[in-house]
């Protein structure tokens, strides 16, 4: 057996920003080096971010990934780093592509490059493109149909990247055809709720497929919509647990292994093989160092703890804040308090995001807002610390009335549209992030005001149903006891009634179930794509059935127009469910 020191960089980079990319890759390197690493390995599309999107079809994007790459293997090699080798992901693309219809332009490629001595000393392509989800990578990319497989210190290491391992077969299967001692797979997984578990249970199925230790390294950060949790991992051919990192943190992630001796010839000229699933790759062979290292003691390795559901997506939602934020420019957000839960979480989600101080809370009463809502508003800014500040609404929207005869849903509406404009003034003249605090529910059924509670840059409950609103809630507030901290939002915020406050003595309750009703309907409904018939075969009332799944259909074009937030569950609003604006077809429950 020879022993290899491989380090997983876990790193937040950034689309499109390839020269900070590109130093962080140093960095990291320079601290895999330090510790002693042989090899060390970064996410998918580390150098270029992910995912880049409609970037991958201008001919200018891969030609500047293309030429930092070759410059980032050659500053490695010049800052002493030239031994280490580097695997990194990038997007290539093929300079010389002919035009084909129905193919991307450019031929690009979702690339990893073995970097050694100050150069690219092997290149592989992901096989299995996603066209799924969130995933559209049909439109950007060609596959590559070769097995690229590195000598490194005796050991040989074939690479994939995160989809080959997610479809049974083709790369997976070929690594252990190929002899391969470590499996080093680079992703870019997105987080939704649970996902931890499920990934662990495939690389240990993969990991036992190729018949080798499998080595999972995944980046870290918020991307518009998508958030990256890390949780890199090494399993071995055995499934037992080697090391693991921490979720939604960057970390270097060092582990000593022991892997068998490389047995296959050296030999420059590529061998062809055919999968068990019937599919023909290249196993194409670079040897960077091929003779094993002197044994060394061994370092006990890192597992991380896993953290608790709710501690997990409330996490989630803060990366995802805090990247939105910094990334494009921000440093300071804004957003209405009305008393309720929903601004409540949300603000508490951005002052442990970005800090208080940078957090900018307004209540905005009306005629018909509640001395209670009013209260709780200033009590969640005095616990939390964010700058707080009252704009009474009444004197404008009696303006608006003197000017317009509106009644009954128009009027609630222009409430809600006037704390839309008076947000999106403050965020004018001071240059905040508007943050729009729409939960998941209301977002099915409708229950938001296109120009009023929907204004605004970011959203960061958007995919969190209002069951989860209230649990994440409570969880905030216990954590904060348990550290001997104050509970930073108001428990009249939680267990009071939701309302609107648009009209006297509103409830959501008043047209709508209970959200523990309403929750289970649209879980099955809009996330598992649940009929009408399988509905009622479930046990729900036929008549709110029909009401709730109209409602969902008719706020398709509401839906369209709400800001960007980031995706917790396993089909959110968006890019995952994409469903026609003008559309007639309209579930019905069966005949009897």
């Amino acid at each position: 057996m020879a022993q290899l020191r491989l380090a997983l960089a876990q790193i937040d980079p950034v689309v499109g920003d390839l020269e900070g990319n590109a130093d962080q890759v140093v960095e990291r390197s320079r601290q895999a080096a330090g510790r002693g690493a042989h090899l060390v390995a970064f996410p998918e599309m580390a150098l270029t971010g992910y995912p880049v999107e409609d970037l991958a079809l201008r001919g200018s994007f891969v030609d500047a990934s293309r030429q930092a790459m070759e410059h980032l293997a050659e500053r490695l090699a010049a800052e002493g780093l030239g031994d280490l080798v580097v695997v990194v992901g990038f997007l290539d693309g093929a300079p010389d592509a002919v035009p084909v219809l129905g193919t991307p332009k450019g031929a690009p490629q979702n690339a990893a490059a073995i970097v050694h001595r100050g150069r690219i000393a092997g290149r592989y392509a992901k096989h299995h493109l996603p066209n799924y989800g969130v995933f559209d990578e049909y439109r950007y990319f060609v596959p590559g149909s070769s097995l690229t497989v590195a000598r490194v210190h005796g050991v040989d290491v074939a690479v994939a990247i995160c989809e080959d391992i997610w479809q049974e077969g083709g790369p997976v299967a070929v690594s252990r055809e190929a002899g391969a001692g470590l499996l080093l797979v680079i992703n870019g997984s997105p987080y939704e709720r649970n996902k931890d578990d499920t990934r662990l249970d495939l690389v240990r199925r993969r990991a036992a497929g190729a018949g080798c230790t499998l080595a999972y390294v995944n980046m870290v950060g918020g991307q518009d919509e998508l958030v990256f949790d890390g949780d890199s991992l090494v399993v071995d051919a055995d499934g037992g647990l080697l090391a693991r990192a921490r979720q939604f943190a960057t970390e270097l992630l060092v582990v000593d292994l022991d892997l068998p001796d490389a047995t296959a010839p050296v030999t420059d000229a590529p061998s062809h093989v055919e999968a068990p699933d019937g599919t023909a790759t290249t196993i194409e062979r670079v040897v960077l160092s091929a003779e094993a290292l002197p044994r060394w003691a061994p370092e006990v390795a890192t597992v991380a703890e896993r953290i608790v559901d709710e501690a997990e997506v409330y996490s989630a939602l803060v990366l995802a804040l805090r990247d939105y934020v910094a990334k494009n420019g921000f440093s300071t957000v804004v957003l209405g308090l009305s008393g309720g839960i929903d601004s409540a979480l949300t603000a508490a989600i951005a002052c442990d995001a970005i800090g208080a101080a940078h957090v900018h809370g307004v209540s905005m009463p009306s005629s018909y807002s509640s001395e209670h809502s009013r209260s709780d508003a200033a009590d969640l800014a005095e616990r939390t610390g964010l700058v707080f500040q009252t704009v009474p609404i009444a004197p404008m929207v009696e303006s608006f009335l003197g000017s317009l005869a509106l009644t009954g849903l128009a009027e609630e509406n222009l409430q809600a549209r006037v704390r839309g404009v008076t947000l999106m003034g403050l965020s004018n003249e001071h240059g905040h992030l508007v943050l729009a605090p729409g939960n998941k529910s209301e977002l099915a059924v409708g229950y938001s005001t296109i120009y009023g509670d929907a204004v605004g840059g970011f959203a960061p409950i958007k995919d969190l149903p209002k069951t989860w609103v209230w649990r994440l809630a409570r969880w905030r507030n216990a954590d904060a006891e348990a550290r001997g901290e104050k509970a930073p939002i108001p428990e009249a915020s939680i267990s009071k009634e939701p309302s609107a406050e648009l009209r006297p003595g509103q409830l959501d309750t008043d047209s709508l179930p209970p959200y523990d009703v309403l929750d289970d309907i649209l879980d099955d409904y809009v996330e598992q794509d649940r009929g009408s018939g399988e509905l009622l075969a479930a046990g729900f009332d036929q008549e709110l059935v029909e009401k709730v799944l109209r409602l969902v259909d008719r706020a398709e074009y509401k839906r369209r127009q709400y800001p960007p937030g980031p995706k917790i569950s396993f089909k959110a609003f968006g890019r995952d469910r994409r469903l026609p604006i003008t559309n007639r077809w309209r579930e019905h429950a069966p005949h009897p």
